[in-house]
C-alpha cells in the first residue's frame, strides 16, 4: 500500500533500460513510481495514478509525448512535466514550453541533474496541494457569437437555450478554444481529445463535429465556426464573420 506522505511520480518512456533506471532510483528515494511504455498506456495511467510529477518522453508509439502533454493540459494546467528527448533542438524546446512543460532535459543526461530536476519540480507539486482550489483551465464564461460555454459548470447557452455538457464535449471545445484559429487534423483530435490512436474511427470526430454544430451553430450545414478544412481536419474560428 502506497504511503500517502509518497509523492507519486508518472514516467512515459519506452525505453525499457532507461525506464527502470529512472523507476528504481527514484524509488531509492522514497517515491511512488509507475511506467508507461506508450502513450495510450501513459495517458490510462496518468488518469488512474494521479501522479505529483510527469517524466514525459516526445518519441514514443501509439501517441506522441507532445500529443499526450496537451492532452493533459486540457485538464490539468499544475502537475509538473519533465520532458526527456533526444529531441533538443531549440525548435523542440520551444514547441514543449509552448503546450505547457515545466522543464526539457535531453538525453543524454547525468543521473544527479535529473533528481535534482525533480525534487525541484516535486517542491512545486508539493506547493500545490489538495486543499488549494485547482483554477478551471478557462476561468470566466467563454463566448462567441451569441453562444456562451461555462468550463466549470459543464453547461452552454446557445440557440437552443441551456444544455448540459458531457466530459467529451468539453474536452473536445477546450481543445478547439485553445487553439482557436489553428487547423486541427482528425488524428491529432483523436490523440489529444481522447488519446485514441488507429484503433478508432475518424468519423468519432465528425459525429461530435455534427453534434457541436448543432448546439452552436445557426445554420449547421453552412457553419460558421466549426469549419471542415478538406484534407486536413477542422478549424474552429470563433471570431468569424457572416
Amino acid at each position: 500500500m502506497t504511503d500517502q506522505k509518497q509523492q507519486r511520480i508518472l514516467i512515459i518512456e519506452d525505453d525499457a533500460h532507461i525506464a527502470e533506471g529512472l523507476e528504481l532510483n527514484l524509488k531509492l528515494q522514497g517515491h511512488a513510481v509507475a511506467w508507461a511504455a506508450d502513450g495510450p498506456t501513459g495517458l490510462q495511467k496518468w488518469k488512474a495514478f494521479k501522479p505529483h510529477l510527469v517524466v514525459l518522453d516526445i518519441m514514443l508509439p501509439g501517441i506522441d509525448g507532445l500529443s499526450i502533454l496537451q492532452s493533459i493540459r486540457l485538464e490539468d494546467e499544475r502537475v509538473p512535466i519533465l520532458i526527456l528527448s533526444a529531441k533538443a533542438a531549440s525548435d523542440d524546446i520551444v514547441k514543449g514550453l509552448s503546450f505547457g512543460v515545466d522543464d526539457y532535459l535531453a538525453k543524454p543526461f547525468h543521473l544527479e541533474e535529473f533528481l535534482l530536476r525533480t525534487n525541484r519540480l516535486l517542491k512545486r507539486s508539493a506547493w500545490n496541494s489538495a486543499d488549494i482550489p485547482v483554477e478551471p483551465i478557462i476561468e470566466k464564461p467563454y463566448i462567441f457569437g451569441e453562444n456562451t460555454i461555462d468550463f466549470q459548470t459543464h453547461t452552454a447557452r446557445c440557440r437552443q437555450g441551456a444544455i448540459s455538457l458531457t466530459e467529451q464535449e468539453l474536452r473536445l471545445l477546450k481543445l478547439f478554444v485553445t487553439h482557436a484559429g489553428r487547423p486541427l487534423s482528425r488524428a491529432k483530435l483523436l490523440e489529444v481529445g481522447w488519446g485514441y490512436t488507429r484503433n478508432i474511427s475518424s468519423r468519432t470526430v465528425d459525429n461530435f463535429v455534427v453534434r457541436l454544430r448543432k448546439y452552436f451553430e445557426n445554420d449547421p450545414k453552412n457553419p460558421r465556426y466549426f469549419r471542415s478544412i478538406r484534407s486536413v481536419g477542422y478549424v474552429f474560428s470563433p471570431h468569424d464573420s457572416d
